[in-house]
């Protein structure tokens, strides 16, 4: 068996702070909240994706995370209404690739714990 049609059903993001993490993913995010798994879990709706947001036990190794790109329609709305709510972005939406048919738009930030997260969207090129 291979994992070619195989669908990311979660994804985890480690944290040192749950409920720091918890109010930063909900509100400053707006991700729909599922459940907590106290003392150390936290769960997220994000699109088909669920987000396990989650403080590793002590004696595990410091785990290194992925980037995390959450696909907007408009990256400049969404890059205003999040700083708005207090995100720092490392830059203005810019394109990192351009087609002839489409512009895909990254946007990088990070959450309390440092995890990079970015927004990313794709629109028609100009």
């Amino acid at each position: 068996m291979d994992l070619s049609n195989a669908v990311i059903g979660q994804v985890l993001i480690p944290v040192t702070n749950l409920e720091q993490a918890v109010e930063f993913y909900r509100y400053t995010l707006g991700l729909p909240f599922l459940f907590t798994a106290p003392p150390q879990m936290a769960f997220f709706q994000c699109g088909s994706v669920r987000l396990l947001v989650g403080v590793p036990p002590e004696a595990a190794p410091n785990q290194r995370g992925s980037t995390v790109y959450f696909q907007v329609p408009n990256i400049q709305s969404a890059h205003t209404e999040l700083s708005e709510r207090g995100v720092e972005f490392q830059a203005q939406p810019h394109i990192v690739h351009r087609t002839l048919e489409t512009d895909l738009w990254l946007a990088e930030f990070a959450d309390p714990d440092g995890n990079v997260l970015a927004l990313m969207s794709e629109t028609k090129a100009e």
